[in-house]
């Protein structure tokens, strides 16, 4: 049956009865073909021919014939299908699902314009876009542009709808914008509150900080005098009290001396390195390398800067000594014959040490060493005497032992530039009390002759024609680095717990070194004699002296203790000779003055960058530096001076000397008392197992002078010789 048949046969839409126009089930089908044409790209190339197959026999059921040869339509194939022909596809999507809505409302519905139906045909024509071919055996009574226009609503209605969906879209983009928005406003406002709260904790931790620094600074004074007046003894803070009130003047006081402290602050300097060298060598000997030049130099340049900033009395110095090599020396070998490391033993031993010495001087037991009279000061200062001229002497030896016999010239000529160092040393030293030159002239060459001889002899051995003898020079490294490349700090966990506390015995032997040998230092340079004006502060002393130990203790540095030697030249050279016009009589003025000491070993602990230059100076030169202050140091001793005066005429002698008030033979067996306890101590101290127990013999001496010497001698006699018994 045609479709024109259809269209004219079939009834008005008024009538009761349901019916469903062929040409709604023709737009059907052709929706679900082109619906299954869109679905074309979906499945293999290999099954295209089914999938049209199936199309095309529905064509035919739908026209109603037996077959439809007559009805042909270019089929595109789906390799030449291009974006356009997909957006094409879409679009008539869309025309099926809005069509599928509308038949779903009514079977019976037919897509109408007006009274006209649509032509499947044209249907066809419109959603391919390509021209319907004539067909000779179906005709239609639809016009074709009505048809178009019923395509063109459908398409309009769709478009609506899908403007609708854009509009549903956009206000879904929107609520979601809107909820991101306020989803970061409200991150942001957490952000701030947290930075706000953070900001304020921090106010308030500022605030409490100033508040405790506030305290600190007001209330600290009140604490630290409580707490010193809890520790320390009456003692204690006598000298503390003493020697504050001149603190600031022992800085300032140098200024006013510039032409003094320069010269003095060059000299020492030499004074303090020869020892410093000199024990270096032979500790890097003794310890097989483990303590070496650059750790004397060091620590006598830490130490001697921290004394001149705590110390009560700043005219003493800190330097190495030979009984501190000794006991450093016996404490290696002991670590070595046990398998124990070295160094951890050794900085327990200092610590113990340092412990030990805070709790004597703030304790006050200084004022124990009133019972170390003149008798033991006198022994003592004279054995550091002889100690210093010995190793000048033995340094001079070992030139000629390990020189060539059939060629001396080298020993002779270190002799010589030895002798030449001491002998000139010695004469600019006295220049000023000449008559040579004004005052002014002969005041510089004291001041700077020690330093120019130095600095000339050095000279001297670079001398291309004076190198050919081959004069040794100082042993030092070439850069700085510490024995073995070892590290600073000490492991103090090295060694057991039992072994740490055991290390207290051989402190409490240091200790007692440490004790005799600072304070008699101290006590030498207190002496009225040297008419210091500041006064004495022995506990002050104690107390730095024990918290410098700790300090080289923990960094494996060599101990430093009061070096007798070093101390009296250090207040010659700040001293000064005037005449009193009234009385005529010769004062002496020394300026007391901490800078002095804090430059000088400043200027020691800097040497370590310049050892390529140290190790030019002669060892000869050093040698007699040696005996210069070997030499120096016993002047005013008064042992040495009954020592000679013992063959003199005692008319030449003063009325009141010990010979003339007691007799020669009383004076000459006090001294002779005296000489025996020098020797001891001499012998004693050259045997290096026993040298440990050395302040015991510093005990000795002062047993033998308050009990065994009253047994023998009068308190008369006492003072006649100048050594009165402490009340």
């Amino acid at each position: 049956m045609h479709f024109n048949n259809e269209s004219t046969n079939r009834p008005p839409r008024s009538s009761a009865k349901k019916y469903v126009s062929p040409t709604s089930l023709f737009i059907t089908a052709c929706v679900l073909f082109f619906s299954a044409a869109s679905l074309v790209n979906a499945f293999p190339t290999s099954k295209l021919s089914a999938v049209q197959g199936g199309l095309h026999g529905d064509r035919h059921s739908l026209c109603g014939r037996s077959s439809c040869s007559s009805y042909t339509r270019p089929r595109p194939q789906i390799s030449t299908i291009n974006g356009d022909a997909r957006q094409s596809m879409v679009l008539r999507g869309r025309v099926y699902r809005s069509l599928t809505r509308r038949l779903g409302s009514g079977a019976n519905e037919r897509v109408t314009s007006g009274t006209r139906s649509v032509s499947g045909k044209r249907l066809l024509g419109v959603l391919y876009g390509a021209e319907a071919s004539s067909d000779s055996t179906v005709s239609s009574d639809v016009d074709d542009n009505a048809e178009g226009q019923d395509v063109k609503v459908a398409i309009t209605n769709e478009n609506k709808d899908d403007t609708n969906n854009n509009e549903e879209l956009e206000k879904v983009h929107q609520l979601e914008k809107e909820a991101v928005e306020q989803q970061i406003n409200q991150e942001k406002e957490e952000f701030q509150a947290a930075v706000k709260e953070v900001t304020e904790a921090v106010v308030e931790v500022s605030k409490s900080a100033v508040n405790l620094g506030g305290a600190v600074i007001t209330k600290s004074p009140g604490i630290f005098t409580r707490f010193f007046t809890l520790l320390a003894t009456s003692e204690m803070r006598n000298d503390f009290a003493r020697r504050r009130k001149w603190y600031i003047s022992d800085w300032t006081d140098a200024f006013k001396k510039k032409r003094q402290v320069i010269p003095a602050v060059l000299f020492l300097y030499f004074a303090c390195l020869a020892p410093a060298v000199s024990f270096g060598t032979i500790a890097s000997e003794i310890t097989n390398g483990s303590i070496g030049v650059v750790e004397f130099l060091l620590s006598s340049g830490m130490a001697g800067m921290l004394y001149s900033i705590t110390c009560g009395q700043p005219m003493a110095f800190l330097a190495p000594t030979g009984l501190t090599l000794a006991f450093i020396s016996g404490l290696f070998r002991f670590c070595t014959l046990r398998n124990l490391p070295f160094f951890p033993v050794y900085a327990w031993v200092g610590l113990w040490s340092s412990a030990f010495m805070m709790i004597l001087g703030l304790s006050g037991s200084s004022k124990l060493i009133r019972y170390c009279t003149r008798f033991t000061d006198e022994v003592f200062n004279g054995l550091l005497s002889v100690n210093f001229i010995y190793e000048a002497f033995s340094s001079l030896r070992r030139n000629f032992v390990n020189a060539d016999p059939m060629n001396l010239t080298m020993p002779f000529v270190a002799l010589s530039m030895a002798l030449g160092t001491f002998f000139s040393t010695m004469k600019v030293v006295k220049f000023e009390s000449s008559k040579f030159f004004n005052t002014k002239v002969r005041g510089v060459i004291k001041n700077f002759g020690p330093v120019s001889v130095i600095l000339f002899f050095t000279l001297v051995n670079l001398l291309p024609w004076f190198q050919k003898f081959h004069v040794p020079t100082l042993s030092v490294p070439d850069t700085f680095q510490l024995a073995g490349g070892r590290s600073f700090l000490v492991s103090l966990k090295e060694i057991p717990v039992k072994v740490r506390w055991l290390c207290a015995l051989p402190a409490w032997l240091l200790t007692c070194l440490f004790f005799m040998d600072q304070n008699i230092s101290v006590r030498l340079v207190n002496n009225p004699d040297n008419k210091l004006k500041k006064g004495e502060a022995y506990n002050m002393d104690m107390v730095a002296l024990g918290g410098i130990t700790g300090v080289l203790s923990v960094l494996g540095l060599p101990w430093m203790c009061g070096a007798t030697v070093q101390s009296m030249n250090h207040v010659r050279a700040m001293s000064e000779m005037k005449v009193n016009e009234e009385t005529g009589e010769t004062e002496v003025e020394v300026t007391e003055t901490r800078l002095t000491g804090f430059t000088i070993h400043a200027l020691l602990a800097s040497t370590v960058l310049l050892l390529p230059w140290i190790k030019k100076i002669p060892i000869p030169v050093v040698s007699g530096v040696f005996l210069f202050l070997g030499r120096k140091l016993m002047t005013g001793n008064t042992f040495f001076k009954r020592v000679t005066d013992a063959f003199a005429e005692s008319k030449r002698l003063r009325e009141d000397h010990p010979i003339n008030l007691l007799g020669r033979k009383k004076m000459n067996a006090f001294t002779g008392i005296q000489v025996l306890c020098l020797l001891g101590l001499f012998a004693f101290k050259q045997i290096p197992s026993i040298t440990i127990f050395f302040p015991a013999m510093i005990l000795f001496l002062m047993f033998i002078r308050s009990f065994v010497l009253p047994k023998y001698f009068s308190e008369e006699e006492f003072v006649a010789l100048e050594d009165p018994t402490p009340s």
